[in-house]
């Protein structure tokens, strides 16, 4: 048990070793500063010609985002189309299938998305044409979006007064060719040699040592490990994920991939405060993410290890922890810590089943998911945190009786009702989807409507509702995990799922940065003695408070219908 809490502390340390100095190496290369990537800069280049793109041309917040939702709406058409004629397409081996509209509706949502949720089994759902052309692509392009919108919003809170954002393509080229694709190469040669498969052949075929012939599927799994894990995609080449031997073969692959995904997360903080000049804030931030990281990861690992109460009365015992929905070579701690990452960063991936885990590990699966600031996804974590800020710096102005103001411009009614709008957004899309998908169940369970709702849920008592809110929380919060005993492969869940994906991608996003383009275009206003200062520890802990009472306001009802009645339910 040492040994794996070794690990897990040895994981942490590396990811900081490697997140703190790439968030410096960040805020000089998109602030323009000479970089050692700009060895980079013909191939970057070559694109824009290629494109037609004036990389320097000024963009204010509206033609920024414009030039965002252009770009991500084209690939939702391609995609949506490819998918469902894979099977048309070359590089096919196994045989797969096309999708169907609502199937191929969902996936190109929630990949175009960063969500990655999976209505389908990775290696028998895709082709490797589809996986590569498709999915991997926006793997690299989805995660660059988030980051080209956190830049554009790092500029505006930079420069005292501007209409400039930066330039979006700018910003998203970089982020692939600095970032992104050589980060994923250096992964993706860990993976392979430490067993994740990487050939392009069909399956494979092996006698088991019970006689039986077993197929097993492969394919370039590597190559799309290591950018859906560094992008915080999350979306699996294999149905079961990073649980699956060839995607996550050892204990060394098991911490390249949680490294992977936290450390442009953890950059992305600090880069804020670096690009922006106010290293302080930054490292505020990061203090404040951490705690509430540590709040939720040191009660899962907790719950993991001491085991399943209701195999206790039965007099077995558990000295390795609850093993169920475990993989033994990566163990229940390692798991716990997985969990917790994965669940407040948006990746999504799992090297264990969560539907397995104990009740309030789902709990606190949940709230990462549902604050979704402690990090968060590439980019937007710093964006949804962003939002926090801007309702606190709101109430501490009232309570000190001064107009708020952050980083030298007033905080005016209209940046206000913005970031009241995305905080309600959430926990609407959220409690809205969990209720129709509740009343859908108890009153047409018995028809064959949406191929039979009774069929939607394994366990429908407390365990079963919290399947369906972990359904909409995880597409809500661009994750892609799931409670996997939700029979979800139908029309009802592709498309209900796939409406709060793209609303709880783009709105989120949208918010920040128009919040940021119309502070920026506002008179800089100096510091004085009366200013209230954001980058204390104080306004931290003020930041803090507001993400735990809005949360808790918006979401503990439904918690405790979830995995708090099925906690107390297990103590009996």
């Amino acid at each position: 048990m040492n040994s794996e809490l070794t690990g897990i502390l040895a994981s942490f340390i590396i990811t900081l070793l490697i997140g703190i100095p790439l968030g410096k190496y960040l805020a000089k290369m998109f602030a323009g500063e000479k970089v050692w990537t700009d060895i980079l800069k013909p191939i970057e280049n070559g694109i824009y010609k290629l494109s037609g793109i004036n990389p320097n041309e000024p963009m204010d917040w509206k033609r920024f985002l414009k030039a965002m939702m252009v770009i991500n709406s084209l690939w939702i058409v391609y995609g949506f189309f490819v998918l469902m004629y894979q099977d048309k397409l070359p590089l096919n081996p196994d045989g797969n299938a096309g999708m169907s509209a609502d199937l191929a509706f969902n996936t190109i949502l929630s990949f175009v998305a960063n969500c990655n949720l999976q209505h389908y089994s990775g290696e028998s759902g895709v082709t490797y044409f589809t996986q590569h052309f498709i999915l991997m692509f926006l793997h690299f392009t989805s995660a660059a979006t988030g980051i080209a919108a956190a830049v554009g919003v790092f500029k505006a809170f930079r420069d005292k007064t501007t209409n400039d954002l930066g330039n979006f393509w700018n910003y998203f080229v970089r982020s692939i060719t600095r970032l992104l694709l050589p980060l994923s190469i250096v992964i993706a040669l860990i993976l392979t040699f430490n067993g994740t498969t990487s050939s392009y052949e069909g399956k494979d075929q092996f006698i088991s040592l019970q006689g039986d012939t077993v197929h097993v599927s492969r394919g370039p799994a590597a190559q799309m490990i290591a950018i859906k894990h560094l992008g915080t995609n999350g979306g699996g080449w294999f149905g079961a994920n990073s649980a699956h031997p060839l995607e996550n073969p050892n204990y060394v692959t098991n911490m390249t991939e949680i490294i992977a995904q936290m450390i442009i997360p953890i950059a992305m903080v600090l880069a804020f405060g670096y690009f922006i000049r106010r290293k302080k804030l930054g490292w505020v931030i990061f203090g404040v993410m951490t705690i509430g990281m540590l709040m939720l990861m040191i009660p899962t690992i907790s719950s993991e290890l001491g085991g399943n109460p209701a195999i206790a009365r039965m007099g077995i015992s558990q000295t390795s922890g609850a093993m169920e929905g475990k993989e033994v070579r990566i163990g229940p701690a390692a798991t716990a810590y997985w969990s917790t990452l994965t669940t407040i960063v948006s990746t999504g991936s799992v090297n264990g089943m969560h539907d397995s885990t104990m009740a309030l590990t789902g709990l606190w699966q949940l709230l990462g998911m549902m604050i979704n600031s402690f990090f968060g996804g590439c980019g937007v974590g710093v964006l949804n945190y962003v939002i926090y800020v801007i309702i606190a710096v709101f109430i501490s102005g009232l309570m000190v009786g001064r107009t708020p103001e952050f980083l030298g411009h007033k905080v005016e009614a209209r940046e206000v009702k913005i970031a009241a709008l995305v905080t309600l957004l959430s926990p609407f899309l959220i409690l809205a989807g969990t209720a129709i998908s509740s009343y859908v169940f108890n009153h047409y369970g018995n028809a064959d409507w949406a191929t039979k709702p009774s069929a939607w849920l394994n366990n429908p008592g407390y365990h079963g509702f919290s399947e369906m809110l972990y359904e909409y929380t995880s597409s809500n919060a661009n994750n892609g995990s799931g409670f996997e005993g939700l029979g979800d492969g139908n029309i009802f869940w592709s498309v209900t799922t796939g409406l709060i994906i793209i609303l709880g991608r783009f709105l989120p996003i949208i918010g920040p940065v128009a919040i940021a383009g119309l502070l920026a275009q506002k008179k800089f206003i100096p510091e004085s003695a009366g200013t209230l200062r954001t980058d204390t520890v104080t306004f931290g802990a003020m930041t803090f408070a507001v993400i735990i009472v809005l949360n808790a306001l918006s979401y503990f009802p439904a918690l405790a219908l979830g995995p708090i009645a099925e906690y107390f339910s297990m103590l009996k």
